[in-house]
Parts: C-alpha cells; sequence; structure tokens
C-alpha cells in the first residue's frame, strides 16, 4: 500500500491526517499551478468527503455545477483504495456515462496527468452491453440478404482467438457495444446478451467478450466504474451466485460513489423487480420440444403454451395505461387470478415431469438447466402475483411483447438491510440532492436513517451567462409548441438540446422535426447513445432529441447553447409512483414536486459547464399552470426568467 501512494505514512502517523496534508497542498498549490481556479467550494467538498471516508458513514454531497465535484471525490476514493487495499466502486446513473469518465478528456486522464499517479480504472458494463456469440450465429442463419451482410461483417471483424478452435494463448477484449456505434438500438438487442443464454453452460464461454472484459475488471487496484444498474445487480444477485459456485459480479470493494446519486432508487426499483415475458415462455419451452421429451412432457408443455396465451390476453385486458406512461395498471380481478393459479399448477407440473427426463437424460442439458432456472423464477413469480402481497405489480406491452412485472417489497425496506447495514463509506454526489434545503426526501426513500451531508452551490456567474424563458401554451396545443422549437433553434444556429419525458413526446417529435429542420438532427435510440452524444458534441450545429439525458450530459463549448424542455417532468402515473403518493399525506408536495424539481434542476444544468459558457434555457409551460407550481419553478431557476423578477 505505502508505495502506491503519493505521500508517507510512517508508522507514528495517521493516513487521515497525511491524506488531508496532501489534499490541501494539491488544492492550495499543485492544481492552481497546473491552471485550474482555486474554488472554495470544491475545497469545502474536499474536506467534507474526508469526514464521511474517516468515519466509514453515508454522505449526501450536493455540488453545484462546475464546483469541480467529479475530482474531489475521486481523489479520495482512489487514495482510500490504496489505503484498504481493495478498489472503490463509482457507480454512474448509466452505462453512457461511465464512459465519460475514463475518456481522453476525462477527470481520470487529468489527474493522472497533473499528479504523475498510474490509476487503475476499469469498466463494468451491464451484461447487455457485451455481443452474444450464440445469437450471432443463430442471426446469420435466420435473417434477409442485406441484414446477413451486415452480420456478416460484424462476425467477420471478431478478433481470429473466437473462431479458433485451439487453446487462446493471447487475446483481447472485444464485444463491447461501443464498437458497433451505426447499429441501432434494436438491431443491437437481436445479437446482444439476453436472460435466455445460459452462459454457465455455454460452450463458448471462455472465448465469449462478456467473460473476458469481466475476468479484465476483476482485478482493478484503484476504481472499477459500473452503471446503478449494475451496482443493484450485484447487490441482489451475489448470494445466489456464490450458492451456485460463481463469483459476484463486483470484487470486495472499500467504497462506494454514486455519480448523480439522486437516481439511485430507480435502479434500486428496478434490480428488485420479477419479469415474467410471455415470449420467454414460449421460446423456452419450444426450446425443450427439440428434444426427445417424453409424451407426458409434451402434453404439458402443449397445455401451457395454450394457458400461457390465455393467461396473457386476460392480463392485457385487464390493464390500463394512465397518461402515456409505459407500466400499465392491472385490475386484479378474480378472473386474472384464477387464470395466473391455473398457469401456476401447470409449471409446477412440468417440474416434476423433468424431473423424471433429466434421470432419462432424453433432454440435452444446456436447455434443462436453462429453463429449470426460469420455470423457477416464473412460478415465484406467479405464486407473488397471486398471494396479496407487500408490494407492487403493472403489466407492460411494447411491440407485442407482454409483460407481468412484480416488485415485492418497496426499496427502502431492502436497502435499509441489504446496503446501508455495511459499514463502509458511501457517498452520493449530485447537484440536486436536497428540497428546500432538506435531504428528508431521498433520506427515506433509500432506507437511511443516519447520514452526513452539505451543500455548496455552483461557482457559475448564472446572471451573465444564462437567459431563461417560460413560454405558455394551451393544453394540447403540440403543433405550437413544435413552431416555438423551431423558431428558438434558428435563433441559435442548431446547437440545441431537446429534453422529453416519455417515449410518446419522442416519436411525435421525430415525425414533426424529421424533415423540417436543416441541422443535423439526432434521437435518442437511433444508435448506441455515447456515439449519438460524441456526434452532437463534435458537429457544433446538431440538434439532440432525448429522454434520458436530463442529468449527466456534459458538453461544453459551443455546441450546446440552447436547452428546450419540451414538458414539466412530472413522476409517471404508473404503479410504482402511485404506491409512492398513497403512502404519503399529501402526494403532491411530498411526491411529485419534488421529483419534478429535482430533474427539472438537472436539466437545465445541462447548458452551463463551464466558465466561458453561455446560452439559453426554454421551459415550456401550460397557458393555465398553478400560479403556486409557477413559483416553486421560479424559485429553484438558477437565474431570474426574463420579464420576471428574481424571487
Amino acid at each position: 500500500m505505502q508505495n502506491r501512494l503519493p505521500f508517507t505514512v510512517s508508522k507514528k502517523e495517521s493516513f487521515y491526517d497525511k491524506l488531508s496534508e496532501w489534499v490541501g497542498d494539491l488544492f492550495y498549490d499543485v492544481l492552481p499551478t497546473a491552471g485550474f481556479e482555486e474554488r472554495d467550494e470544491q475545497i469545502y467538498m474536499a474536506f467534507q468527503l474526508e469526514k464521511a471516508f474517516k468515519e466509514k458513514k453515508i454522505m449526501f454531497a450536493e455540488a453545484g455545477v462546475g464546483t469541480g465535484k467529479t475530482i474531489a471525490y475521486l481523489l479520495y476514493a482512489i487514495m482510500y483504495a490504496r489505503y484498504t487495499n481493495q478498489p472503490a466502486i463509482i457507480a454512474c446513473a448509466d452505462e453512457t456515462l461511465i464512459e465519460q469518465l475514463v475518456k481522453k478528456e476525462g477527470d481520470i486522464a487529468k489527474l493522472e496527468k497533473l499528479l504523475g499517479l498510474d490509476i487503475d480504472a476499469r469498466l463494468a458494463k451491464s451484461r447487455e452491453q457485451y455481443l452474444c456469440l450464440q445469437k450471432l450465429d443463430n442471426e446469420r442463419l435466420s435473417n434477409t440478404v442485406d441484414e446477413i451482410n451486415e452480420i456478416n461483417e460484424i462476425n467477420q471483424l471478431l478478433p481470429d482467438f473466437v473462431h479458433s478452435g485451439a487453446s487462446m494463448q493471447t487475446f483481447e477484449r472485444y464485444g463491447d457495444r461501443r464498437d458497433y456505434p451505426a447499429l441501432s438500438d434494436e438491431k443491437w438487442e437481436k445479437i446482444s446478451w439476453d436472460p435466455l443464454q445460459d452462459c454457465f453452460a455455454c460452450e463458448k464461454r471462455h472465448r465469449c467478450g462478456l467473460t473476458l472484459h469481466r475476468e479484465y475488471y476483476r482485478h482493478a487496484k484503484d476504481l472499477i466504474i459500473c452503471s446503478h444498474d449494475f451496482y443493484m445487480e450485484h447487490i441482489w444477485t451475489k448470494d445466489s451466485r456464490k450458492r451456485e459456485g460463481q463469483l459476484p459480479l463486483l470484487p470486495e470493494h472499500s467504497a462506494v460513489v454514486f455519480d448523480e446519486g439522486h437516481l439511485v432508487e430507480y435502479a434500486c426499483q428496478r434490480a428488485l423487480s420479477y419479469r415474467f415475458t410471455e415470449q420467454t415462455l414460449e421460446t423456452l419451452l419450444t426450446r425443450l420440444l427439440e428434444n426427445d421429451v417424453r409424451e407426458e412432457t409434451l402434453n404439458t408443455i402443449e397445455d401451457i403454451l395454450i394457458e400461457n396465451e390465455k393467461f396473457f390476453t386476460v392480463l392485457s385486458e385487464q390493464s390500463y395505461l394512465v397518461n402515456g406512461s409505459e407500466k400499465q395498471f392491472i385490475k386484479k380481478t378474480d378472473r386474472v387470478v384464477k387464470q395466473g393459479k391455473k398457469l401456476l399448477s401447470q409449471l409446477e407440473r412440468l417440474e416434476e415431469e423433468l424431473v423424471f427426463d433429466s434421470e432419462l437424460y432424453v433432454i440435452n442439458e444446456y436447455d434443462l438447466k436453462i429453463v429449470e432456472e426460469y420455470i423457477e423464477q416464473i412460478t415465484h413469480s406467479l405464486r407473488l402475483f397471486s398471494q396479496t402481497i407487500n408490494g407492487i405489480t403493472w403489466f407492460e406491452e411494447k411491440m407485442a411483447e407482454r409483460t407481468l412485472v412484480i416488485m415485492p417489497k418497496m426499496v427502502e425496506e431492502v436497502m435499509r438491510d441489504e446496503v446501508f447495514s455495511q459499514k463502509k463509506p458511501y457517498i452520493f454526489s449530485s447537484a440536486t440532492l436536497s428540497n428546500q434545503k432538506s435531504f428528508d426526501y431521498i433520506a427515506s426513500s433509500l432506507g437511511i436513517d443516519d447520514y452526513l451531508s452539505f451543500s455548496v452551490a455552483s461557482p457559475f456567474q448564472y446572471e451573465e451567462r444564462m437567459r431563461i424563458y417560460l413560454p405558455k401554451f394551451s393544453a394540447g396545443d403540440f403543433l405550437g409548441k413544435v413552431d416555438y422549437l423551431m423558431e428558438q433553434i434558428q435563433q441559435t444556429d442548431g446547437r440545441a438540446l431537446i429534453l422529453v419525458t416519455n417515449k410518446q413526446e419522442l416519436t411525435d417529435l421525430k415525425k414533426m422535426l424529421g424533415n423540417r429542420l436543416s441541422y443535423p438532427l439526432y434521437f435518442e435510440g437511433d444508435a448506441e447513445i455515447s456515439t449519438l452524444v460524441s456526434k452532437f458534441q463534435n458537429d457544433e450545429h446538431a440538434v439532440l432529441v432525448a429522454m434520458n439525458l436530463w442529468e449527466g450530459l456534459d458538453i461544453p463549448g459551443r455546441s450546446l447553447e440552447n436547452v428546450l424542455i419540451f414538458s414539466l417532468p412530472f413522476p409517471p402515473n404508473d404503479p410504482v409512483f402511485t404506491a409512492k403518493r398513497e403512502g404519503v399525506r399529501n402526494p403532491f408536495a411530498e411526491v411529485e414536486l419534488p421529483y419534478m424539481l429535482l430533474r427539472l434542476r438537472q436539466g437545465i444544468g445541462r447548458l452551463i459547464r463551464s466558465e466561458e459558457d453561455y446560452g439559453e434555457v426554454h421551459i415550456l409551460l401550460d397557458i393555465d399552470i398553478d400560479p403556486m407550481l409557477e413559483k416553486s419553478i421560479i424559485e429553484i431557476l438558477p437565474t431570474a426568467p426574463e420579464n420576471e423578477e428574481k424571487p
């Protein structure tokens, strides 16, 4: 440990005292000498973080844009990792943002250059971000000529050792989503990892890009950088993976920093949910039918396929959307429950039949293992659904794919027991963590009872660098809002980010703007997201329309001078937020307004990313907006809107 620290600690000295001296020298001497501005906000944050690491406490570190919070938490995370001989985890909001930390012009590279440190930082991406060799082979056999040519090109560009049957003397990492930027999300899904691939039993496992990447990041000495989703998946699966003889997704680690920490709750919700998709069961059972199964098993499978379709048809009939949310409410009628129990009974019968089939060795071991695992998960989901559980259920229907989702517990219960009961530093870093100067909203949502916290404002002069407009439109005047977007984009000669709140708005704007703008126009979902962001950043006059870039997007300079917020980002009217609303006395004040204001602050924060940046923010409002709501919006703005006095 000693020779990896950039300072010396004798046996009689405290690591934390020496760390404090070193950090002080950095901020007051080294960084200013290298041309970095000395920022009181950043220095204050740094010494607050020291307390959290020293006492192994949870900390909400709210620091405004431009504070330099990433540099501050990286310094402590790296030094603490070296002190404990265990890597620290940096968990970012999504897969796009983890790339930003390790890019050539990113903060880790800056620290390496300034301090002469060799920082060992490695990315741990979710499984969906990697190519599946099995699915790639399947696609080569089942597509049109044009698609086959595209797939063959991907196959030919794979490293030689992938195709070779010989032992691997040398190998390289490959198969990352980022390596295929031109593929749309829809095409990528056809060749990427999915839950129906049993990686543990796959014959190509040791040549798989996912396996090679995972083996690589496990040996990181300083930092492992992942998404919130990946970290939560690690938490919920580590015990089961150990029972199955597999390593947890992440190795033992010394500390966790949640960048954009206000979003952690939603990653927890996703990780806690059981998903039962109609097509999943169909695919699994069809795979079984390719084996020489017994007649009893064959009959049971045929019965299940019939009952499965009936169950999802009834679910579809008894579910409904509210305000365009993808999560549909389920009317849990006697008919729905009865059909669910009927399917459950058939699946339990199949589990018994498969015991006999396994003893007779009539089913391929690979197929049998993955089918048994998923039937166990599905039967568990159906049992929960059939009972009166303390949780949330909803229905999703996308592109003819129907899914039942069950979240058996509220997030705060599980997080309190499974995560924050551990004695280690957990840092939540974001420009938006508090609500009306209180951290109670986020703390209670995550089951955190004891924490440290602080807030520091942005050092940027927003009054001089930013203009904010609050145009108002009649309810349903979509065309009027689009015309306004067009006018504002023309005035800034492109250089615009349009933020929407749901897929419907994204789809509608794609139809309306597609042929009306002379500037390069990019829509989230058309290609790999970090590739779209790079194109937007490098093409100074481009326009980007996005649903998931309210936070984390960092585009300093002239490429982004206009942020257009198409509608207020209230939480969706879905079953998850309905449950949160039902759990409080005043849903609007305690759930909807805090959520919207936090997200709005994040969206506004995309504009000014450096001291030289300037531009406009346009927040499109309804003409009949409640005066008190408008007042709440104005109060959180970094500068007074045009034609409005400062609150």
